[in-house]
């Protein structure tokens, strides 16, 4: 895994996805202390960051294979971000959700043309029931963040991020980036080892869904006890990938971790002084930077809020909790 695979990226999704900006509020950096620049990958295609691996993944298939169709498994942004890639080109798609998935992620999935196979996240295994679809099948899997093409369809952010970040006068910053396996951070740290040396990665997790900021710790690859029960359900993996954490290990600082109710907040915020709509996951860099700041050393801290796909109830929430602030 290394930058050229990302460059590379980055050439095949010119004129597929969209480049966010980097956004800032007075309010939010008066709430943080310090400016805060978010990148807001809720408004890429699918609503996350996500389709960036997937569209990096499916156009580097061969057209034979892209014919017998790709399998992905997902709670969702990764699940809706390869089946609009496999509908571009003309290729069947099967994901595999958990059945507690947020019901929009799942409607938005089918919507895109994908079949959807539901399992049960906790006591259903991905892996297994992916794998054995594709064999029986002749699919290819495209798994949500350990796997190459992904990590570098992902590590365009960073590109982005690096470019924008310097256009703007910040040369050393911490990226708080939302972590599940490690796809989107790994992806990022990779690109701005080789563009903005001055930028370092630092991982965001829920509370009790901590796994990579405690590997990051020990040193070694720790695991969830838990696999469910978070709002926060587009970063809750079972534990960091094997080719994800060695380059976070590497590259990124310690990880960082925040409560539910501090994300739901965060997506308040954001919606707020930013006008955008973040789902719990993917505000919890926001909510780091936000709740957190005595954590985060420098004048700026650049936060990306890496996916919108929220349940109307869920958001409803969020908003509640800032109403009553």
């Amino acid at each position: 895994m290394n930058i050229d695979l990302i460059r590379a990226a980055e050439a095949r999704l010119k004129g597929a996805v969209r480049e966010t900006p980097l956004l800032s509020s007075p309010a939010l950096d008066d709430m943080a202390g310090r400016q805060v620049l978010v990148k807001p990958e809720c408004l890429q295609h699918t609503g996350s960051f996500k389709f960036r691996g997937g569209w990096s993944a499916v156009s580097a298939l061969p057209r034979a294979a892209l014919d017998r169709g790709v399998i992905a498994y997902s709670s969702g942004n990764h699940a809706q971000g390869v089946a609009l890639a496999a509908r571009r080109h003309g290729s069947p798609a099967v994901i595999v959700m958990p059945a507690d998935a947020p019901a929009v992620k799942i409607a938005n999935t089918r919507a895109l043309g994908a079949e959807v196979v539901l399992y049960d996240r906790a006591g259903e295994d991905r892996d297994a029931i992916g794998a054995a679809i594709a064999a029986e099948r002749g699919l290819t899997l495209i798994k949500p963040f350990d796997e190459p093409q992904v990590i570098a369809g992902q590590g365009t952010t960073g590109l982005e991020i690096a470019r924008q970040a310097a256009a703007a006068g910040v040369r050393r910053a911490d990226i708080l980036v939302p972590c599940g396996g490690g796809g989107l951070s790994s992806g990022i740290a990779l690109a701005c080892e080789a563009e903005a040396p001055g930028l370092r990665v630092r991982t965001v997790e829920p509370e009790a869904f901590d796994d990579m900021a405690r590997s990051l710790a020990t040193g070694s690859i720790q695991r969830n006890t838990r696999l469910s029960g978070s709002l926060c359900d587009a970063i809750v993996t079972p534990e960091p990938g094997k080719l994800t954490f060695p380059i976070l290990a590497r590259l990124a600082g310690p990880g960082l971790v925040v409560t539910e109710d501090e994300a739901l907040r965060a997506m308040a915020m954001a919606f707020a002084h930013l006008r955008i709509v973040v789902e719990p996951g993917g505000a919890v860099a926001l909510a780091a930077a936000l709740f957190h700041p005595g954590s985060i050393a420098g004048d700026s801290v650049i936060a990306v809020c890496s996916g919108g796909n929220v349940d109307q109830g869920v958001f409803a929430r969020a908003l509640s909790m800032a109403e009553d602030e």
